[in-house]
C-alpha cells in the first residue's frame, strides 16, 4: 500500500468490496436532505474498490429519490478505474448516462464548477493512521457544496455491521450512526469492531464512545425479556431505555431498521 505521488492524494488500499455491502448507508443517503434538496444532485463514491458494484448500487438506490442524480466513482488505482469502466459499459443506457468513473483521491476531481451534494467514503480511512483522519476530512469536505455532506465510515464484509460519521462542508463532524442487522444479533457492542477510524482506537474506558457502546449493550441485555416479541422490539426497548438514561439518540424513525444516531459531541474523543 504505497502512497501515490502523482498529484493524486491518498494511498492505495486493499480495495475489498462486495454486492450489497453498503446497502444500509446507501438507503440513509437516499433519504438525506443534502441529496433530496440539492440543486445539483452530484454524488461521489470515493474509493469504490476493486469493482464497480457498490457505485452502481449507489446509483440504483439513489435514483428513485432523485431521478436526476449523477454518481461519480473515484479510485486511486488506475487498473480499478479501467475495470469499473468496462463493467459500466455493460450497464443499462440510463446508468451509463448518469455514472462515471475517474482516477483520483482526496482531492476529489470534478467537472469544472461542480460540487457534490454527497461524498461517500466508506472503508477508506480504516487503513490510515488516526492522525491522518482530520486532514482527509478537511480535504474532502472542501469539495462539497455549501449544504453538502461527507459520509465516512466502515462496515463488515457482508454489510451487517456498519457505522459512519456525517461531516459538513466545514469539515466538522455532526453525528455518528450505527446500523446493525438485528436478526441473530448477540450484542450491539459488535459495532466496536467497525467504528470509523476517528473512533475505533477510542473504545476504551474513559472515552464517550466506550460509554455509549457499553450502555447500549447493557440495555440490549436487559431487554432480553422482550426478545420473544422479536429483535426489532428488543432493539427499540433497549434504545428507549438508553435515551431515558440521558443519551441524546436521534433517528427514531429508523430504529426499526437496526439503526441509531447520536450527535458527535456526545461521543467525540476526549
Amino acid at each position: 500500500m504505497g502512497r501515490v505521488r502523482t498529484g493524486v492524494e491518498g494511498q492505495v488500499t486493499r480495495g475489498t468490496t462486495g454486492t450489497n455491502r453498503l446497502r444500509r448507508v446507501d438507503r440513509w443517503i437516499a433519504r438525506h436532505p443534502a441529496l433530496r434538496r440539492a440543486d445539483d444532485p452530484l454524488v461521489v463514491d470515493l474509493g469504490f474498490g476493486a469493482s464497480a458494484v457498490t457505485t452502481l448500487e449507489l446509483y440504483a438506490r439513489l435514483a428513485p429519490a432523485r431521478p436526476d442524480v449523477e454518481v461519480r466513482g473515484i479510485e486511486i488505482d488506475a487498473d480499478r478505474v479501467a475495470r469499473a469502466r468496462a463493467q459500466l459499459a455493460l450497464a443499462p443506457p440510463r446508468t451509463r448516462e448518469r455514472v462515471t468513473f475517474v482516477r483520483g483521491g482526496f482531492e476529489v476531481p470534478l467537472p469544472p464548477g461542480r460540487r457534490p451534494a454527497v461524498i461517500r467514503a466508506m472503508n477508506v480511512l480504516r487503513q490510515y493512521d488516526e492522525a491522518e483522519v482530520a486532514t482527509a476530512w478537511q480535504r474532502m469536505a472542501a469539495r462539497l457544496s455549501p449544504d453538502g455532506v461527507l459520509v465516512e465510515g466502515t462496515c463488515d464484509e457482508r454489510g451487517r455491521i456498519v457505522t459512519w460519521v456525517e461531516i459538513g462542508a466545514d469539515a466538522a463532524p455532526r453525528s455518528l450512526t450505527i446500523s446493525l442487522r438485528l436478526a441473530g444479533l448477540d450484542s450491539p457492542a459488535i459495532a466496536a469492531e467497525r467504528l470509523p477510524k476517528a473512533l475505533i482506537h477510542r473504545n476504551v474506558p474513559g472515552e464517550r464512545i466506550h460509554a455509549l457502546l457499553q450502555g447500549l449493550d447493557d440495555e440490549w441485555q436487559r431487554a432480553a425479556v422482550v426478545a420473544p416479541f422479536g429483535p426489532v422490539h428488543r432493539w427499540r426497548t433497549a434504545l428507549d431505555a438508553l435515551a431515558a438514561r440521558g443519551w441524546p439518540l436521534v433517528g427514531r424513525a429508523r430504529w426499526r431498521l437496526g439503526e441509531v444516531g447520536v450527535p458527535w459531541e456526545a461521543i467525540a474523543p476526549t
